[in-house]
């Protein structure tokens, strides 16, 4: 099945997470008739909301009514875009930003498993796991766990 060919600036803003999910909200003059000015590219619109305000001396509730946001996104914004420069207005990765079930502690306890018996795999320290620290995780997840320090992941097959 042929995939559909996408505009190169989209696939890029998407990769960066800069897409704007909502750029037909954007009502700015500006950004109607301008080549350079996009609605989709998020980071753009950020700024501009910001740079409308404290340069342009416009009210806050206008500038984020205009550029498709609320007035505690204006702030917030503005906050990131004191804090951390334009890169700061680039939204984070969704999700979890570490392995947060498979602590120290509890890679240690699968290695020590390991230990006693090597034929192991991370499938079947998994139950172990939740028995021992009532905590439910993947078997790749004790794979990556294992593999973060080098140490052989188990010694059993696939």
């Amino acid at each position: 099945m042929a995939k559909h060919s996408e505009d190169p600036k989209v696939a890029a803003l998407r990769e960066e997470r800069s897409l704007n999910p909502r750029p037909e909200a954007v009502r700015d003059p500006a950004f109607s008739g301008s080549e350079f000015l996009d609605a989709r590219d998020l980071v753009q619109v950020k700024y501009e909301m910001v740079r409308r305000v404290r340069v342009e001396g416009g009210t806050v509730s206008r500038s984020a009514a205009e550029f498709g946001f609320s007035r505690p996104s204006f702030y917030e914004a503005a906050a990131a875009l004191d804090a951390g420069g334009l890169a700061a207005l680039v939204p984070a990765r969704p999700g979890p930003r570490r392995a947060h079930k498979m602590s120290a502690e509890v890679v240690a306890f699968a290695r020590q498993q390991l230990v006693a018996d090597p034929t192991l795999r991370p499938a079947d320290l998994v139950g172990a796991i939740e028995e021992h620290f009532g905590v439910r995780v993947h078997p790749r997840s004790v794979e990556r766990a294992l593999a973060r320090d080098g140490r052989p992941k188990s010694g059993g097959r696939r």
